[in-house]
């Protein structure tokens, strides 16, 4: 039986509050690219044939103009859509809340168009040629058994910090056989001096982080059961927190990973890329990512028109 082609899944209906605005659509190049241009350029190359965004509403009209529809002609592009009010039957937006549920619930607003194995990356993040070439490569050559088994990208820490303030970042713990045996998110994390390290007490105590520990920058491959499991749980996840905290509750995709992985229904490989991820968390990072992406292209890592 031929196996099914994988699907290109991206997060882009975030909110990007620290940055000041929609840096899922904001040009890194005088070619007016985005972040997420290079992202579905070096998917497309690793084998990747169809992308489906997870966006509002509220940006549709202008994310396909300015993205979509220069990826349209290249790729198979779909759309689906995250609003806050997608909730199971039975269950109400509690009054006042604006913001979306999270990560978790993004993949699963996907159930009715993707049937097959996919990978979820985050649109603002520049993750390299490397990693999409590891997600199509185990995507097309694994299924499930016993269990569920998904991959995920790590990146070495020192590889994904910014000069210009503190990021959240999923710690990874991995077996001898790099398997993913635990995630923890650490929501402080900066540079101090020549190293990463992480606070839980606003300042006054810093934990370091070794170099090349392994953190997850939202780069997974999954096969088609995981959506069935986030549409089983994310009621689970609604009960358990909208009382305590309706506004601000969000379901993780990695804490669904946790669960899965605790419960023993799932293994998930972590295959590391040696490549610098580069983001913007911060305004200030843009300029350091702008240089990236044309030294990338002065090196003929990319040419300087993707969609041609």
């Amino acid at each position: 039986m031929k196996k099914k082609e994988p699907t290109l899944v991206v997060l882009a209906a975030g909110m990007g509050s620290r940055y000041g605005g929609l840096k899922q659509m904001d040009p890194f190049d005088k070619e007016n690219h985005t972040i997420l241009d290079f992202s579905v350029y070096d998917a497309k190359r690793a084998g990747f044939k169809k992308v489906v965004f997870i966006i509002k509403h509220a940006i549709e009209e202008d994310f396909v103009r300015m993205i979509g529809s220069r990826m349209e002609p290249f790729m198979d592009v779909r759309y689906v859509f995250q609003e806050t009010d997608q909730l199971p039957e039975g269950y109400r937006l509690p009054e006042g809340r604006v913001k979306p549920f999270g990560t978790g619930h993004a993949v699963l607003c996907c159930k009715d168009v993707v049937k097959e194995p996919f990978a979820v990356i985050n649109a603002d993040d520049y993750y390299g040629p490397k990693a999409f070439q590891i997600l199509y490569q185990y995507l097309t050559t694994h299924e499930d058994d016993d269990k569920y088994r998904y991959v995920m990208v790590g990146f070495h820490i020192e590889n994904t910090i910014t000069e210009n303030g503190s990021v959240a970042r999923g710690i990874c713990q991995v077996d001898d056989d790099h398997f993913l045996t635990d995630i923890t998110e650490r929501t402080r994390i900066e540079k101090r001096g020549d190293c990463a390290a992480y606070t839980l007490d606003a300042g006054k105590n810093w934990e370091p982080i070794p170099d090349r520990t392994p953190v997850s920058m939202n780069c997974w491959g999954f096969t088609p059961g995981f959506l069935d499991e986030l549409e089983k749980r994310f009621p689970v996840f609604l009960d358990a927190e909208l009382d305590n905290n309706p506004l601000k509750c969000e379901f993780f995709l990695p804490s669904v990973v946790a669960e899965l992985l605790e419960e023993e229904k799932a293994s998930v490989k972590v295959l590391e890329s040696e490549e610098k991820w580069y983001g913007v968390t911060y305004q200030e990072d843009k300029e350091t990512v702008m240089e990236a992406i044309q030294t990338k292209k002065e090196e003929g890592l990319y040419p300087q028109y993707l969609w041609r």
